[in-house]
């Protein structure tokens, strides 16, 4: 079994940054592609960002790209995501994914292991 435990997140103005991590334990698979997700306040959960297990091939949402980057320490089993450029539209809860798989995906049905969730709030 893969924990995923996340950090990061909190509260902060347009037009900041903030970085979330995510930390998997256990029977652990380095080579996992990883992704965050998020979930705003009555919307369906949306795609953000994935990368593979060997740390390429990273993909995002339109709606984050150029200002989120994801990227990730396999020595660490570590992945993160660098916001910038924060939007009050970026508030929601952001959850960290992982696949049994090497390759990305994008839909969450494709993902096996989730982390608890982290709220992010930006504020106009």
């Amino acid at each position: 079994q893969v924990q995923l435990v996340q950090s990061g997140g909190g509260l902060v103005q347009a037009g900041g940054s903030l970085r979330l991590s995510c930390a998997a334990s256990g029977r652990t698979y380095s080579y996992s592609a990883m992704g965050w997700f998020r979930q705003a306040p009555g919307k369906e959960r949306e795609f953000v960002a994935v990368i593979s297990g060997s740390g390429g091939n990273p993909l995002y949402a339109d709606s984050v790209k150029g200002r989120f980057t994801i990227s990730r320490v396999n020595a660490k089993n570590t992945v993160y995501l660098q916001m910038n450029n924060l939007k009050p539209e970026d508030t929601a809860v952001y959850s960290c994914a992982g696949r049994r798989f090497t390759t990305i995906a994008t839909s969450y049905s494709d993902f096996d292991y989730w982390g608890q969730g982290t709220q992010v709030t930006v504020s106009s």
